[in-house]
């Protein structure tokens, strides 16, 4: 049985699936998510990144997202009450796998999601992620990327979408203290406050269907989510 906060949403003992489960924001995420009872599993490519997930309180479902079907990664889906896109091809990769991984395998795992009948969905995108966006550098071929992804999974899915986009991300501690809005400005956010705002996003769904920009601010992390919910 579901627990329910005073604020009347439904949190702990919920499955929730994370893609680009070895991620440096996934690890944290899956540590808050176990730390407050949800049942947590983290998608990765390779077995000897297990054990990180054990450690953080998470299943590691080994699973690789550039290769495998829909119908494979909906059956790892299948039964969670959320997912989470938090995978990425990483600073060191190149031009093809922006594509493959950033927006093939975004598009791939809002598909399964759908198939597997799970609707709540929480993507991490990238500020000035955007289709258009103009220039041959890796980067802007990863803004495109994360662009074509994030107008997927608004345009062509029937999911209950909220797509994060995270100002410059550092690994300071974190504040619990941000700025979410649809348009921040730029700024950096911790990896650890981006990590607290997806878990009060995973069972707010009254952010579904908004686009929120993050970064670090004076707003605590709940007030926050709960301020942008009732706009």
């Amino acid at each position: 049985m579901r627990r329910t906060r005073a604020s009347g949403r439904t949190v702990g003992n919920m499955r929730i699936v994370i893609a680009g489960g070895h991620g440096q924001i996934a690890l944290r995420l899956e540590r808050l998510l176990a730390a407050r009872g949800d049942e947590v599993a983290g998608i990765i490519r390779r077995a000897e990144q297990g054990d990180d997930l054990r450690a953080a309180g998470a299943e590691p479902v080994l699973c690789d997202l550039e290769s495998a079907s829909v119908e494979e990664v909906a059956a790892h889906l299948r039964g969670a009450d959320a997912a989470v896109f938090a995978a990425g091809a990483g600073p060191g990769s190149g031009t093809a796998r922006k594509d493959t991984v950033d927006r093939g395998a975004a598009v791939l795992f809002a598909d399964a999601a759908e198939q597997a009948g799970v609707r709540r969905y929480v993507v991490v995108s990238a500020m000035r992620a955007d289709p258009s966006h103009q220039g041959d550098d890796v980067f802007d071929v990863y803004l495109r990327a994360k662009g074509a992804a994030d107008e997927y999974v608004r345009g062509r899915t029937a999911l209950d979408w909220t797509i994060l986009r995270p100002g410059g991300l550092i690994n300071d501690a974190g504040t619990g203290l941000v700025r979410l809005e649809a348009s921040t400005g730029r700024g950096t956010v911790t990896r650890d406050d981006v990590a607290a705002v997806i878990a009060e996003l995973v069972d707010t769904s009254a952010t579904a269907g908004l686009t929120l920009e993050l970064i670090s601010g004076s707003t605590p992390v709940s007030v926050a989510v709960k301020s942008v919910a009732g706009n």
